[in-house]
């Protein structure tokens, strides 16, 4: 291939982005449809309810979950980083081996839900409610942050934002 015609398919494929949302699967979603492996990057979900859904797999990275209510919803091994999901409810929601690096968590209700095995490396849990969370280490916390009023299960402690 000519210099000029490579630095022109680079020029290209530099300009695409890597990995694209996909509106119809986001349309979907929000209408209440599970979507396990599904690309969801930067979705909106802010405000809604959607409970006992499967997104397990999925990539919601950059997504709006803030105020959202997804009680019983799967998340395990998806993709969350820079989630927003402030307020959010996700009691008994299973983020197990989710990866939750620099999430925003902030004032979330997050009673019951299991996070064996989640990254949580910057995620911040200020106010979040979860003295009742399942599979949560210390190992796992060191890496978050939180606050005074940030509830965690006995024993545990998070350093302070």
């Amino acid at each position: 291939m000519k210099p000029l015609a490579l630095l022109s398919l680079m020029a290209l494929l530099a300009a695409l982005p890597a990995q694209a949302q996909n509106s119809g699967q986001i349309a979907a979603s929000r209408k209440g449809a599970s979507c396990p492996k599904c690309n969801l990057f930067q979705a909106d979900f802010s405000g809604l309810e959607i409970r006992g859904r499967n997104f397990a797999g999925a990539r919601l990275r950059q997504s709006d979950l803030s105020l959202s209510v997804m009680n019983r919803t799967n998340f395990g091994g998806a993709d969350l980083r820079d989630v927003n999901a402030y307020g959010g409810v996700f009691s008994s929601a299973n983020f197990a081996g989710a990866d939750l690096t620099h999430a925003s968590f902030v004032g979330t209700y997050l009673q019951g839900a299991n996070f064996r095995g989640a990254r949580l490396d910057g995620t911040n849990l200020s106010g979040a409610e979860m003295d009742r969370a399942r599979g949560l280490s210390q190992a796992q916390l060191n890496r978050a942050c939180g606050d005074g009023s940030t509830q965690l299960p006995p024993g545990l402690r998070v350093p302070g934002c």
